[in-house]
């Protein structure tokens, strides 16, 4: 169970520390304690329980759109591996999604509860006829923003994870390139010092602009940032 907030003497009256410590209990690890007590600390992790939202990512994906202006209404997003489904709760308030004419689609092997004006594929994105399921599930037209906040599992091996990090998010820009209609958007997360040459300079011959962006909703120290891809030329391979 989480202490009490403790106060610390600071000469003024009334004044605390409203820090939460987490005792190390039985069966539970050092690094889940620290993460426990992250999480109770954390002002998105209450924000977002406060506002509705499902996660406190969601906050990322709305910091970098009101930075760089990715969602617009009326156009149609794609959230990759979007369980629990925070993104795609901002990006159906974004483009002003409908629940009679649904502009996002969420796609995860993970089963999610329904999201208004979000339609919910229960499926692995790598699949070979993912694509063919998205663009159906968009009523035969292409996305104009793919979105993914997908990260691979960590085994504290930092060499065998970097290549896991670049191989997803390489599966997902090879997704976006079949799916995107021209002049679209791609946005994925990444760690610094983990995005690949050659996925750069993939990304570089099909989009205009490449960029990379770091939100304030990134936990201080984290090595996360997302890749912003925009302008899609249509998939080149030369």
């Amino acid at each position: 169970m989480p202490d009490k907030p403790t106060g610390r003497g600071s000469g003024r009256r009334g004044e605390r520390d409203l820090k939460i410590r987490v005792k190390t209990a039985k069966k539970r690890t050092i690094s889940s304690t620290q993460w426990l007590q992250r999480q109770l600390n954390d002002p998105y992790v209450a924000k977002a329980r406060a506002e509705g939202l499902r996660a406190r990512s969601a906050f990322k994906l709305i910091e970098i759109d009101d930075k760089h202006k990715i969602l617009k209404p009326g156009m149609r997003v794609v959230d990759l591996g979007a369980a629990p489904g925070g993104w795609c709760q901002v990006a159906a308030k974004a483009v002003k999604s409908g629940q009679d004419a649904p502009l996002v689609v969420g796609i995860d092997y993970l089963e999610m509860d329904p999201l208004p004006g979000v339609i919910l594929l229960q499926k692995d994105f790598t699949e070979d006829d993912a694509p063919e399921a998205l663009v159906a599930a968009l009523g035969g037209h292409k996305a104009d923003v793919v979105l993914s906040d997908m990260a691979a599992p960590t085994t504290g091996h930092k060499p065998t994870d970097h290549l896991r990090i670049i191989a997803l998010v390489e599966l997902a820009a090879d997704f976006a390139l079949d799916v995107l209609a021209p002049g679209g958007t791609f946005v994925a997360k990444v760690f610094q010092g983990g995005t690949e040459h050659d996925l750069l300079a993939m990304l570089k011959r099909n989009f205009d602009t490449t960029f990379h962006a770091k939100p304030p909703a990134s936990r201080q120290g984290s090595a996360e940032t997302y890749l912003v891809a925009r302008g899609f030329k249509g998939k080149r391979v030369d």
